[in-house]
């Protein structure tokens, strides 16, 4: 059971591989700076290899996991996570799957769904991540 869920992994880890290098294309054709295009890579590279596998769910799921990821695992789980890298993060992901959408690898349904949360969830994520960090501050302090 555990190999076929090691192998599991790894096609999703590759098949994340090419859903990022197609990605990092659009990027650049859109005229995005060097800087930029870096930040999106490196925030949805999180999102899909490092919480999508780690839940064991490829890319075509992802739209459905945002509000886990947003408001409770990123903000546990990444020692960098605030409030305003919630922000980048959404956006990024956001561009990442507007790409998905164009390559016909989500529905519109999909997409919109994805962008609906993200609309509707911000500021519950950016709440629950401003209580994290008081928790934070008062164990580390008291």
């Amino acid at each position: 059971m555990l190999h076929k869920m090691h192998t599991k992994k790894n096609k999703i880890r590759e098949d994340n591989e090419v859903y990022l290098a197609g990605f990092e294309y659009w990027l650049n054709n859109k005229g995005l700076s060097k800087k930029t295009i870096n930040t999106h890579m490196s925030n949805v590279e999180f999102y899909i290899n490092e919480y999508l596998c780690y839940v064991t769910l490829d890319v075509s799921h992802g739209p459905h996991e945002i509000n886990g990821f947003l408001g409770n695992w990123f903000i546990r789980k990444a020692a960098w996570s605030s409030c305003a890298h919630i922000k980048a993060i959404a956006s990024s992901i956001k561009k990442f799957y507007a790409y998905l959408l164009e390559d016909k690898v989500v529905e519109q349904d999909d997409y919109d769904a994805l962008c609906c949360t993200i609309k509707e969830y911000m500021l519950d994520w950016l709440d629950e991540m401003r209580r994290y960090e008081a928790t934070l501050f008062e164990d580390y302090y008291y």
